[in-house]
């Protein structure tokens, strides 16, 4: 789906990796929104020259493939559902424009902060990456789960398009052709049809430049999370009753 945005991105400056560095959001802000991926070349349109496209190797559009580990009963994810506050997501990433992998811990904390710690591993230690010691010891320091309780649970892929605005403080990703393999239950899902962006930026009281072309389109905040909405589509044991609105949204943009 993002190839029909080629045009638009190709005609947008570019920014490398190292560039992006300078990014720096201390008080930021995250929201995120979904949208049907048929507005991505209108949404570029509104915003292409108050932006930079990020370009690996001159390709604007990068893929990833992640995999969620969560105990046998999906504590992780019930702890999600259950809006508890303080929770966290275990993933291992693999970044394939760079041909990095890194196994990473998101928490959650009582004040809504998101914070991302992560550690390198091989690419090849992908599907094996709990019987790396190192990650086993990363795991053990800032988890309360024993590495012999995680199971390897719900794959996804997806490709991205980030974006950073031309006064440096503001970052967006787009990401779109989102797929999901569940190891669990063999079954498989998709949301291809629809794109999730998300805004970082510093706070402030006046919107963005992106935040009012969502506004414009009607695209209105919505919070999602990949594993939980995968996990409801793809494990029918899963408790999902609090999801059910955002599963009512996405089949109706798939119907549009």
């Amino acid at each position: 789906m993002l190839a029909t945005a080629q045009p638009i991105l190709c005609q947008m400056d570019p920014i490398g990796l190292d560039d992006m560095k300078a990014v720096r959001l201390m008080n930021r802000v995250d929201q995120k929104y979904m949208a049907p991926a048929s507005q991505l070349p209108l949404l570029l349109q509104l915003v292409a020259n108050s932006y930079y496209v990020q370009q690996i190797e001159g390709n604007p559009i990068a893929p990833y493939r992640t995999l969620y580990f969560d105990t046998a009963d999906l504590s992780m994810y019930t702890a999600h559902h259950n809006q508890k506050l303080n929770r966290q997501k275990l993933r291992v990433r693999r970044y394939r424009s760079t041909n990095t992998t890194f196994f990473e811990i998101k928490n959650k904390d009582n004040k809504k902060k998101t914070r991302k710690v992560r550690i390198p591993i091989a690419p090849e230690q992908f599907d094996r990456c709990l019987k790396v010691a190192e990650v086993a010891s990363f795991v053990g320091t800032n988890t309360p789960y024993p590495i012999d309780h995680l199971v390897p649970c719900l794959e996804n892929q997806f490709e991205r398009i980030t974006l950073v605005d031309k006064g440096m403080s503001e970052r967006i990703t787009i990401d779109s052709d989102i797929r999901f393999y569940n190891r669990d239950t063999g079954l498989e899902a998709d949301i291809a049809h629809l794109l999730v962006i998300e805004v970082k930026h510093e706070a402030s009281s006046t919107m963005s430049t992106i935040e009012r072309a969502l506004h414009q389109l009607h695209i209105q905040p919505r919070r999602m999370s990949k594993y939980c909405i995968g996990t409801a589509l793809t494990n029918p044991m899963a408790k999902h009753n609090r999801f059910k609105p955002k599963l009512l949204y996405i089949d109706k943009i798939r119907n549009l």
